[in-house]
């Protein structure tokens, strides 16, 4: 399958790179820097390529069988989550190929007796003022998505506590924040790439998102 990664040099998307270079998958990787992208691994089946993901044109991926949307940035631009989104979506309007993968945050995730956000619990952390646009625009990105019903999208979303890692024996779940029998909340780089690259493979969860947890 060809897979083209958009934010490949981020910390989801280098562990997705490698994900899917290890299942043999055919793999573009696009990110903002050469430097960054020459860190990856090498493999016939890997193509590098410097780009700005706001200068993706349809041409750019008419090759690709999957879009995987791994952008990061900082939380000043933290609402360039919602344009990336908007802009994918308007160029495969009316297809069902390629199919649209999107790493959203834990944010937009169901907590507690009442169900609810998890966004809010974050807000309510005074050192979360530096980086809480970030979840509340990919709560947005979510609630966009979620009105598109004619493009072949899927959302994943994280556990409370994303980090690098290894992959471990994972949970799934819909819309509500996963706790393993620990009592923790957490999902490694590993885990979401093996859980994104399942889902790539063997497609359960259409124009929906979903959630995955380190068990």
């Amino acid at each position: 399958m060809k897979i083209t990664i958009i934010g490949a040099t981020g910390m989801a998307g280098s562990a997705l790179v490698a994900e899917a270079l290890k299942r043999g998958h055919s793999v573009t990787a696009l990110a903002r820097s050469a430097e960054k992208l020459a860190q990856l691994p090498a493999s016939p089946n890997l193509t590098t390529k410097v780009q700005d993901a706001f200068a993706l044109t349809s041409a750019d991926f008419a090759t690709a069988d999957v879009i995987i949307d791994a952008f990061a940035t900082a939380p000043s631009l933290a609402f360039q989550h919602i344009d990336l989104a908007t802009s994918l979506i308007a160029k495969f309007r009316e297809t069902t190929h390629p199919r649209l993968v999107f790493i959203l945050g834990a944010g937009s995730l169901q907590t507690g007796d009442d169900h609810h956000l998890f966004v809010n619990d974050i807000a309510k952390d005074p050192n979360a003022a530096s980086f809480l646009r970030i979840p509340q625009s990919q709560l947005k990105e979510l609630n966009f998505l979620r009105d598109v019903d004619n493009v072949n999208w899927v959302g994943i979303s994280p556990s409370a506590n994303f980090h690098p890692g290894a992959a471990t024996p994972f949970l799934l779940g819909d819309d509500e924040l996963l706790v393993n029998a620990n009592q923790e909340s957490g999902t490694s780089t590993g885990t979401m790439a093996v859980a994104i690259l399942d889902e790539i493979e063997q497609p359960q969860h259409h124009q929906t998102r979903f959630t995955v947890a380190d068990k």
